[in-house]
């Protein structure tokens, strides 16, 4: 496969207006007491902060970022989808009835911002960062395989079909989740490169982390609900 480069071009005003909507998010997920979900996007963050800065930016030497300080950038925009990211699959494996409001407050905040930084950012200085893929797609591959292989064996020794696990469901949230925002930056320009980054890391770079996220939202919602209350045993 060809090399995928994850670039964008995005202006400084683009990077206040999101930083609005995280506030606003985060509010919204106070408001409605969805504590966990809120706390698991800080946290998934943080991890997209110490993959991009520490492994791609400094290990690997694949990230690059031009027209800003590279750790504050990478801070930002990894808080960013990392957190949107986290607290959507969140959300989505709760099943509380609203995947559908969540996912469209998500997606038409993305939407916004973007075009919002377009049609008024024109004063603003520029930053392009790109990434590039070919080092450690193939590592990715192989955490993908070994949480759906996990998956698959649990249901395959599992006779109560009631127990088994909705993997098609964990797969829908693993690509659409991913597909959601690279098509925001792909139909907006920010992402210039085409189709391939959209295809191929919506199959897996999200993906990746959804039979581990699974289990991690099992174990949580055994013993807390959302609003951080002791769940009933």
């Amino acid at each position: 496969m060809a090399e995928v480069i994850a670039a964008r071009t995005l202006n400084v005003l683009y990077i206040f207006l999101d930083i609005g909507f995280l506030a606003l998010l985060f509010g919204i997920l106070i408001w409605a007491k969805r504590y966990t979900a809120a706390i698991f996007g800080i946290l998934g963050g943080l991890l997209y902060f110490l993959v991009d800065y520490g492994g791609f930016y400094l290990l690997l030497n694949t990230r690059t970022v031009a027209g800003a300080d590279p750790f504050w950038f990478l801070l930002w925009m990894s808080m960013s989808y990392g957190f949107t990211n986290f607290v959507w699959i969140w959300l989505w494996l709760d099943r509380d009835g609203h995947a559908l409001e969540w996912s469209i407050l998500i997606v038409a905040g993305w939407f916004t911002t973007a075009l919002l930084s377009q049609n008024f950012g024109g004063a603003f200085g520029t930053i392009s960062i790109a990434r590039g893929t070919g080092s450690y797609h193939g590592l990715m591959a192989a955490i993908l395989f070994v949480g759906y292989a996990i998956l698959c064996l649990y249901n395959i020794r599992m006779k109560d079909k009631g127990k088994r696990i909705d993997i098609p469901w964990i797969l829908a949230i693993g690509i659409l989740v991913q597909f959601g925002w690279e098509f925001v930056l792909l139909i907006t320009g920010i992402r210039p490169q085409g189709i391939l980054p959209l295809v191929v890391n919506s199959l897996l770079e999200t993906n990746l982390g959804l039979p581990y996220i699974y289990f991690i939202h099992r174990a949580v919602s055994k013993r807390r609900n959302e609003d951080l209350s002791r769940a009933a045993a």
